[in-house]
């Protein structure tokens, strides 16, 4: 949950990197609170008004993550934008959302794996 609320936290820092870790806990929580409240609105009668408030809320934290996350692996952050091209596109991107970051200093920043060793 601290990867969770980390991201949130830094909702519109699209400076910096982000570790694997950081990325994909934000992605798995969201979407279990997706399906919950997918399930939670099925019952209400309005599933589709929750997830689509949710998914808009959570819209430039998980932006800006994904771009932190593309500095990581030394790619700017309009790479981001590869989700546009159908199909090909997403599995680029999560080929690069998988890659192991740059060890050390790179043009983004330190390297967050060395910092949260230091901890």
């Amino acid at each position: 949950m601290q990867w969770y609320l980390s991201v949130l936290r830094q909702y519109a820092l699209f400076r910096g990197r982000a570790q694997r870790k950081e990325y994909w806990m934000f992605v798995l929580c969201n979407l279990i609170v997706t399906l919950v409240l997918g399930l939670v609105g099925s019952l209400l009668g309005v599933k589709e008004t929750l997830v689509n408030l949710y998914s808009l809320a959570v819209l430039l934290p998980s932006l800006a993550v994904g771009v932190r996350r593309l500095h990581d692996t030394n790619r700017t952050g309009w790479w981001i934008l590869i989700n546009l091209i159908p199909v090909l596109g997403l599995l680029l991107f999560i080929y690069f959302m998988v890659c192991d970051g740059d060890r050390g200093l790179n043009r983004f920043g330190d390297d967050p794996k060395a910092l949260s060793s230091l901890r």
